[in-house]
């Protein structure tokens, strides 16, 4: 348990006293944030605000997790670093993006197939990794097989768990970069479903098949400690990092870091055996992600839209909703969602009288 303070406090405390230093080089390098024409007016006048912020919770996570470590003395894990792998390659080719939007002023940044090309080479190597690595019980970070709550049913064999990894990486990275859309939109939701996973870690460290000797419904995952270790690093960074981007947001992550946190909630929730949970305990995500599709997909088939505009969070602001409503009532959903994941993950849990 202290290790999971520590990285927390220490990721915390990083990125609340680094943000403010990013935002001055920021400023004067003048990487602003680009807004898109066809967006809601209100947005125009966010036009310039500082961005590429991911980058200071991402180096507090990594500060955060090393911290941890030394003071403790304990060894990092394979699966930890697995996950910071995940999270920090998908944040590099999210700052490629923006750096494209900031310095060329363009507000697409990269195309779509080289970022899609970008997100493909970390996730292959994530998910190919993740199933090497065998600890002494030759339990491997990963294991080829579906999960909800822990694995079931047959396994589908490591050429298919690759592919099945990657479309989850690239579904959740994009899916929280539609919804980092307004000011601490994606921060708070991406920050409870992380206090989900220290929670899951922790319980699953308790109810170890290894430690507990193949105690009633244990759990076959390699480093959950590590795991919640990593969740509380990045939590705390999130945290801070949404200290300056509440609204009025001071900062914006960027793709740096919405390609970054979608990446960590899918490594814990491959790396747990939790990856279907992950589809409830991120359902505002889910949701905002299923009302672009809506819209695409009702526009080509109707030629009409069934939302004024989506991201589902512009369809509440043309309806004349104030950002800072929206952002609260939508943090309301993602804590009731977490609620429903967490209480699922405990009630699977206990033992059957």
């Amino acid at each position: 348990m202290t290790n999971i303070i520590i990285a927390a406090g220490v990721a915390l405390i990083f990125v609340m006293v680094g943000t403010p230093v990013w935002i001055r080089i920021v400023n004067r390098l003048g990487y602003g944030q680009m807004i898109r024409d066809e967006g809601p007016e209100a947005h125009l006048t966010k036009r310039g605000t500082p961005t590429m912020g991911g980058t200071v919770f991402i180096v507090g996570s990594l500060v955060g997790y090393a911290a941890a470590h030394l003071f403790t003395g304990n060894a990092p894990t394979v699966s930890g670093i697995l996950v910071l792998f995940l999270m920090t390659g998908l944040g590099l080719v999210g700052f490629v993006d923006d750096y494209i939007k900031v310095f060329k002023q363009r507000s697409l940044g990269l195309r779509s197939g080289a970022k899609m090309i970008g997100i493909i080479l970390v996730g292959v190597v994530f998910a190919v990794a993740s199933l090497n690595f065998p600890n002494g019980y030759d339990i491997t970070p990963a294991d080829p097989h579906l999960s909800f709550l822990r694995d079931f049913g047959p396994s589908i064999g490591p050429y298919l768990f690759v592919v099945w990894a990657l479309l989850l990486i690239a579904a959740m990275s994009n899916g929280v970069n539609l919804t980092d859309g307004l000011d601490g939109l994606a921060a708070g939701p991406a920050g409870m479903v992380l206090a989900a996973y220290v929670i899951i870690g922790n319980w699953q460290l308790r109810n170890s098949c290894y430690d507990f000797a193949l105690a009633p419904n244990c759990y076959s995952v390699r480093d959950p400690l590590d795991l919640a270790v990593v969740a509380a690093a990045v939590l705390g960074g999130v945290f801070g990092f949404l200290w300056w981007n509440a609204p009025p947001a001071k900062i914006f992550m960027g793709d740096t870091g919405s390609l970054a946190l979608g990446g960590v909630l899918v490594g814990l929730a491959i790396l747990t055996r939790t990856q279907f949970l992950l589809a409830i305990l991120c359902g505002l995500i889910v949701m905002i992600t299923l009302s672009v599709m809506i819209q695409v997909g009702g526009f080509k088939l109707t030629g009409k839209r069934v939302f004024k505009m989506a991201p589902l969070q512009h369809h509440f602001e043309l309806s004349g909703w104030a950002e800072t409503t929206i952002v609260v009532r939508f943090w309301l959903m993602s804590a009731l969602f977490v609620a429903i994941g967490i209480g699922l993950f405990y009630l699977e849990w206990m033992p059957k009288k």
